[in-house]
């Protein structure tokens, strides 16, 4: 009788187990009523007897969609060395630099900067070995929910590490301009609100 019990608690732990699993595809009712579209992947209508708004997905465009986000937002960030940009994190190392120079009044020692921390850095690790046609290959596999779990977090920190260099940058361009207005009207230039 125990054993029985046991081994009923676990297959139901097994199915609940299985059920609950985020990796796999599960069939979806997608079907509305009297719907009308609204937008491109949006539509209005009727499911079980509720108005919804419902906007569906496919889900390797959603995927193009936010990394496509994530690599132009840290570019933005963090510039990007193949075409040159220096990003908000260059701007701000280059205005902490300016800061440094003694005809402005800094004592000519570098500010220290934090590293660069670029969230998307990462390296694939590849299973070596012969593919189905004979050829060598490396191959390196992700569950789908993950990558796009992942890619939504390196969002989100972009997005906060975006705001704190807009922030950090327009501090240090404040600076600096006071620092220029103050070593103009020291000189004797006429200094202008504007400036």
């Amino acid at each position: 009788m125990r054993l029985s019990v046991g081994f009923a608690a676990l297959a139901s732990i097994a199915i609940m187990a299985c059920s609950t699993n985020p990796h796999k595809a599960e069939k979806i009712d997608t079907k509305i009523e009297k719907g009308e579209a609204v937008v491109g992947n949006e539509a209005v209508g009727v499911k079980d007897g509720n108005m919804i708004i419902q906007k569906k997905v496919v889900l390797s465009e959603e995927l193009r969609r936010i990394q496509y986000e994530v690599y132009e937002l840290e570019d933005r960030v963090y510039g990007n060395r193949k075409y040159g940009s220096r990003g908000l994190y260059g701007s701000l190392k280059d205005c902490r630099l300016a800061l440094t120079d003694k005809k402005l009044g800094g004592d000519g020692k570098l500010m220290w900067t934090e590293p660069l921390e670029r969230v998307t850095d990462k390296e694939d690790e590849f299973k070596l070995g012969i593919d189905e046609n004979d050829k060598l290959v490396g191959i390196s596999e992700e569950y789908l929910k993950d990558r796009i779990d992942r890619f939504r977090k390196f969002k989100a920190t972009l997005q906060m590490r975006e705001d704190e260099y807009e922030d950090k940058l327009a501090i240090c361009r404040s600076e600096l301009k006071s620092r220029e207005f103050e070593m103009k009207k020291s000189k004797g230039k006429p200094a202008t609100a504007e400036e």
